[in-house]
């Protein structure tokens, strides 16, 4: 009876072995018709009695579920579930896997290319991302993907990618191969067996390997502009403090970090990292302007002229240090004003009076080629000519007066 039921038994392993082979040839052959719906259908019975498989046979199920989902190419956007297959399988169909993964490849490689070329940066950073899923040893898919992702202004994936290359060490550099023409006497460059092809042929001489340069300062540079835009400031300071350790000479990141301090209203510490800038880039005027703007909220009237003026002699279109540089200097009139309406009828306080009057008279006399200067620069500025109108007629000079008004209007007609 005992001999009798293992018998039995083992029929019945044999069976269900047999069954679940029977099943896989099925598919695999509906997979070679390119019927993948079929072919999905039959391993879709077979999954049942993937606990009870032997290895080879689930070797084979995985392999075969991950070429029905590729489907000669038509599952491309299913990278991630043909590759979660493909993966389980252990030590069998190494070749096979290996070009389906490649045909993959090229085929997300062309289509991510195209969008980007068609300024398709969101999609073509998504396909740059399945591309380095695909092969994760190939960094640089990754590197692409985050820089497709910033030109699209999809911050959150190009911050996420670009973190994960700084965790994975990344830099970017590469070897070249390079040799010169004979011809033409350029620098050439190819890869590695071409090139030592045509300096073996004699058409090229010379041959020359270099390092590319790193591409981690620029990572770290990106990530705190990123958390910049999205007003990340703790985050965007780390990462710019962190660029400067690489970097210390770069003025773009000092004023970046210049700025958070401002905007975090620490104005002492913004106008120090803005004169280091200006060490490093003197000619820099927007940084001279800013310089301008902070002493004045400081209350540092003659500081901020100073900057103004300097700006205004480097760049005399320079509109913004023009209005503001008027801006200030009308800005006088107010303490003027308040005393001569606090005077009494006394002699004294007339003769005070009339003392003030021709400070403010020269406060308007002052601001004049300011605005005049932004008026020729901006010719439909209105509010600088209304301005201008109201001076010259606070100085009687009924001529200009006149001209003013008459281009307020013709500009309120426009």
């Amino acid at each position: 009876m005992k001999k009798q039921a293992i018998i039995a038994l083992a029929l019945g392993v044999s069976a269900f072995s047999f069954a679940q082979k029977k099943e896989l040839k099925s598919a695999e052959k509906a997979i070679n018709k390119n019927n993948f719906s079929e072919a999905t259908s039959l391993l879709n019975e077979v999954e049942s009695m993937l606990p009870e498989m032997d290895g080879k046979l689930a070797d084979k199920y995985y392999y075969l579920k991950g070429l029905a989902i590729y489907a000669n190419g038509q599952g491309n956007e299913k990278v991630d579930e043909i590759i979660a297959n493909f993966d389980k399988v252990k030590g069998a169909y190494e070749t096979e896997i290996a070009d389906t993964k490649q045909n993959i490849v090229n085929t997300i490689l062309t289509k991510s290319n195209d969008l980007y070329q068609s300024a398709k940066y969101v999609e073509a950073s998504k396909g740059f991302k399945k591309l380095y899923k695909l092969v994760p040893a190939d960094t640089t898919y990754l590197y692409y993907a985050a820089a497709s992702a910033v030109s699209g202004n999809d911050y959150d994936a190009a911050a996420e990618n670009y973190e994960e290359l700084i965790k994975l060490g990344y830099t970017g550099i590469e070897k070249q191969y390079s040799a010169v023409n004979k011809e033409t006497g350029e620098v050439e460059f190819f890869p590695k067996s071409q090139r030592d092809l045509f300096v073996r042929t004699g058409s090229h001489i010379k041959p020359a390997e270099t390092l590319t340069k790193s591409r981690r300062g620029e990572i770290i540079k990106n990530i705190a502009f990123i958390y910049l835009s999205q007003d990340k400031t703790e985050k965007a300071l780390a990462a710019i403090q962190n660029a400067r350790k690489m970097d210390p000479n770069d003025a773009n990141l000092i004023v970046n970090e210049a700025n958070i301090y401002y905007k975090n209203g620490d104005q002492k510490k913004y106008k120090e990292l803005i004169e280091q800038a200006i060490e490093l880039d003197p000619t820099n005027i927007d940084l001279i302007f800013n310089l301008g703007v902070v002493a004045a909220e400081n209350g540092e009237t003659e500081k901020a002229k100073e900057y103004y003026k300097k700006v205004i002699e480097m760049d005399p279109t320079y509109v913004n240090a023009q209005t503001n540089m008027a801006a200030l200097i009308l800005s006088g009139e107010n303490a003027l004003i308040e005393e001569m309406n606090g005077l009494g009828t006394s002699n004294a306080d007339n003769i005070r009076y009339d003392q003030l009057k021709e400070e403010r008279t020269q406060l308007y006399r002052n601001s004049i080629p300011y605005l005049e200067s932004v008026l020729k620069i901006q010719p439909d500025n209105i509010d600088v000519a209304r301005t201008l109108m109201n001076i010259y007629s606070a100085i009687d000079d009924t001529v200009k007066t006149k001209e003013m008004r008459a281009l307020i209007q013709s500009l309120e007609k426009n």
